[in-house]
């Protein structure tokens, strides 16, 4: 099993509070991640609520708990009985001593919801991303084949796309419907599709809606649904204080490139080298690698104006942008005119220019040229990650 980066965070969390909710899209690692805890610690009980036998030991939930209260209790798909919170919170405090519960959940809105309302202050929350560049340094492979472990890890592609199929077709008939997407699973397929040929690029929803005959605030109820179920990253512009025309609409990607070359018909690295979707497709890898290991407190955006000012990704703490980047597919270090008058418009002290293959030099203009562990390196040192 591979490390994953977010072990120190999830270790430090699990000694302040009572419950942690180890949150994530389906098949990314969280029950593996917790049957390694198992095996670490051996005051452990793990429950899976799609399990009659473990749904059984909770007839009584509180005494169940109560009877094991020196002991961590993994609970597995706790939005299968979003019932239990009630209890949870009364049975820790009683006892509020850290890590009794860690619950883990996938995509559900229910959860984050039922379990924020009813348990603040008691828990905290971590969200394990799909594998990422400093998790595994293939950085071709985990491109191609996004950061889902089974997919990435695959013994060849043909498995691999089997792989992507399964897991599409298992969130669309499954998860989806159960969040409320009221769609035939034909619908929710034209609307994924769709999705992954806007990959990158400014949202229309009513160019969406037309084209799916759904009406505007129904799509845009399904995109949060698909963004609460990890699927999708809606990028929102920066134009907080400006007094230049901005673009409002915000980006949108396709998280795991995985998906996005599946749903594309990219089979291999030939395939999408010649693909007219390349540059937006490794533009939203590189976002995705940033964006999944941000610290709470930073807020990603891109910057775009009517004048033709634009950045790929901007980095923002509370209302003052602290870092621009641009992202190129190419070894060039050629910085455009209008990445030049952004970095004006927004006096950011960082600017990076992140390239395939970096090297860590410096340009005029206060630009910084870096790959993507380069820039990961540089923004742990500023505090930015988590």
């Amino acid at each position: 099993m591979l490390n994953r980066n977010f072990e120190n965070n999830f270790a430090n969390t699990f000694k302040v509070f009572p419950a942690i909710g180890l949150i994530g899209p389906r098949q990314v690692g969280k029950t593996t991640f917790v049957k390694k805890i198992l095996a670490e610690i051996n005051n452990c009980i793990y429950l899976d609520l799609e399990s009659p036998s473990d749904l059984n030991k909770l007839t009584d939930p509180e005494w169940f708990f109560l009877q094991n209260i020196e002991k961590t209790i993994i609970i597995d798909e706790i939005q299968q009985m979003l019932s239990l919170f009630p209890i949870l919170r009364s049975v820790i405090d009683r006892d509020r001593r850290p890590g009794r519960f860690i619950l883990l959940g996938s995509a559900s809105p229910e959860f984050l919801a039922k379990s924020s309302e009813t348990l603040t202050g008691r828990i905290a929350y971590i969200e394990l991303p799909p594998i990422t560049i400093r998790e595994y340094n293939e950085q071709q492979k985990l491109w191609l084949r996004g950061g889902f472990p089974d997919a990435l890890l695959s013994i060849d592609e043909n498995i691999w796309w089997t792989w992507q199929a399964n897991f599409l077709k298992s969130y669309i008939e499954r998860d989806l419907v159960k969040m409320g997407m009221r769609l035939s699973n034909l619908k929710i397929n034209q609307l994924l599709y769709m999705i992954a040929g806007l990959n990158g690029n400014l949202l229309n929803i009513n160019d969406l809606s037309k084209s799916i005959q759904i009406d505007q605030r129904t799509i845009n109820s399904y995109l949060d649904i698909l963004e609460q179920a990890f699927i999708i990253r809606r990028l929102q512009p920066w134009y907080i204080n400006s007094t230049k025309r901005m673009v409002k609409s915000p980006k949108i990607y396709l998280r795991d490139t995985g998906n996005l070359h599946y749903l594309s018909d990219i089979k291999d690295q030939q395939n999408l080298s010649r693909s007219p979707i390349l540059g937006h497709s490794w533009e939203g890898f590189i976002i995705q690698q940033i964006c999944s290991q941000l610290a709470d407190n930073i807020k990603p955006y891109f910057y775009r104006t009517t004048n033709g000012s634009e950045l790929d990704l901007i980095l923002v703490k509370g209302i003052k942008p602290l870092v621009s980047i641009e992202i190129k597919l190419s070894l060039s270090s050629n910085i455009g005119k209008g990445n030049t008058l952004a970095i004006n418009d927004l006096d950011t002290e960082y600017n990076f220019l992140i390239t395939t293959e970096g090297g860590d030099y410096g340009l005029k203009n206060n630009w910084q040229v870096v790959n993507i562990i380069e820039a990961l390196n540089h923004f742990e040192k500023l505090e930015l990650l988590r």
